[in-house]
């Protein structure tokens, strides 16, 4: 073998040498990465298992607070119901009896919300029941005379303050004359409890479609929101309030609300006198009274001026009170309304001289004041009597009484056979409040009347 074969057998031999160093020296490099990569991917699993650790602990707090703001969310829960007193008006057989009326309305209502509760907010354990009812009550009084559901003003105010005695939650609130009151103060109370942590369930009854879409507003898209809120329907649903009420949770109670507005069938100025025009009525009893020539001319305008004279002098039970009915030979005289200089109309009425005693007992008999004054009343089923025999004294007392019901015509008022008070009986001429103060039934434009008569609008 030459020299020259052993020289390539090296060379190759010292190739392969460099070939093998540099393999280790490539292994050694993949090993110092890995190792690298692993010391790395130990720190991350650390940092993580520190991250973890932390977030666990960081949960456990956060599900404490929550637990304790839903225990705190529990523990004055309630459940709130608006209603525009204009479109949701109580059935009738609630309205006519008065106070015990608004106790079974009110009873009734509640029993109705626990039912609601019970079956679709079974979470809500023991919510408190509002009731916020919101009514022009002097408007609403004229509408159920005028649909002949009640011919006494003062049934309303009965009614209201039964229901507002029953219930500490439960409340009617009178808004006045003041155009769409009801409608703003429902919308206000809607947005103070929508955002309410507290409140469960808000039920909401407004007057019309429209009041429906203005009071929900932008929140008509807020589903989460909407899921507190049911819609209460007394009147139909309009077509535009159909469409989305499906949304919402619907309710109706057919068993407090009446289903259709009041339709008036009495004509205003006699809502609560008569059905049928006055030709075709019997002539209304008049008090026949002897006077002296002197009186003559003040006895011949209305059985309110009667009252100071009778109440001045006895009489025997011979002289009691009569109706004369007028025949149809005899002249008619003409009806008279007495006023002052002021051109307000007079009610010839003096307090001081009523037996209060008397007035009491009088009262407590619940008369007709129609029927025994007016001698007529339209109401098919009127609740007060009927059947009583009034003595004059009696018939001077109720007349006395009816007087202190304000009439809605105030002092303008043109109906001789007015029955109602146009001023407050109780103030004095010139002096601006009486003793009821601001309790008083009557405005503080009927306080103070000048009562000297110096003229008479003939009807």
């Amino acid at each position: 073998m030459t020299a020259t074969t052993y020289l390539d057998r090296y060379r190759n031999l010292v190739l392969t040498e460099q070939k093998k160093n540099l393999l280790i020296e490539e292994l050694l490099q993949r090993v110092a990465q890995l190792e690298d990569a692993y010391e790395q991917e130990k720190l991350d699993h650390e940092r993580e298992k520190r991250f973890n650790r932390d977030i666990q602990v960081h949960e456990m707090e956060l599900m404490g607070q929550v637990s304790r703001f839903q225990l705190s969310m529990n523990r004055q829960p309630y459940i709130i119901v608006l209603l525009d007193g204009s479109g949701f008006i109580f059935k009738d057989e609630y309205l006519r009896k008065g106070t015990q009326g608004g106790k079974l309305a009110a009873q009734k209502l509640h029993d109705e919300l626990e039912a609601f509760n019970a079956n679709q907010l079974p979470s809500a354990k023991g919510p408190k029941l509002l009731t916020r009812m919101y009514i022009n009550v002097k408007a609403l009084s004229e509408t159920c005379i005028r649909g002949g559901i009640t011919t006494d003003p003062s049934l309303l105010q009965d009614f209201i303050r039964g229901f507002n005695s029953c219930y500490p939650s439960v409340d009617i609130v009178d808004t006045g004359a003041e155009a769409d009151s009801a409608h703003n103060k429902i919308a206000e109370t809607f947005e103070l409890n929508l955002y309410n942590c507290h409140c469960h369930q808000i039920l909401l009854g407004c007057a019309d479609e429209n009041s429906f879409f203005q009071v929900l507003g932008d929140h008509l898209d807020d589903k989460d929101l909407m899921g507190r809120v049911t819609l209460l329907e007394a009147l139909p649903f309009g077509e535009n309030l159909n469409a989305v009420s499906s949304s919402f949770r619907t309710l109706q109670w057919p068993e407090i609300f009446r289903g259709s507005k009041i339709f008036p069938i009495w004509s205003p100025w006699k809502a609560a006198v008569a059905t049928q025009p006055r030709s075709q009525l019997t002539p209304s009893p008049k008090p026949e009274t002897k006077l002296s020539p002197r009186s003559t001319n003040q006895a011949s305008t209305t059985p309110s001026v009667s009252i100071s004279l009778a109440s001045s002098r006895p009489s025997s039970p011979e002289e009691e009170f009569q109706v004369v009915r007028s025949k149809a030979a005899a002249p008619a005289q003409p009806k008279v309304v007495e006023r002052n200089k002021y051109g307000q109309r007079v009610d010839r009425l003096d307090m001081k001289k009523i037996n209060q005693q008397e007035m009491s007992r009088l009262k407590k008999l619940k008369l007709c004041n129609y029927y025994h004054l007016q001698g007529e009343c339209s109401v098919d089923d009127c609740q007060h009597d009927h059947s009583h025999k009034l003595t004059r004294s009696e018939h001077v007392m109720l007349a006395a009484i009816a007087r202190m019901i304000p009439c809605r015509y105030g002092l303008e008022c043109n109906d001789p056979e007015c029955t109602f008070g146009h001023r407050c009986p109780y103030s004095e001429p010139g002096q601006r409040e009486c003793h009821w103060g601001s309790h008083c039934r009557f405005e503080p434009a009927s306080h103070g009347i000048d009562t000297t008569v110096v003229k008479v609008t003939k009807i």
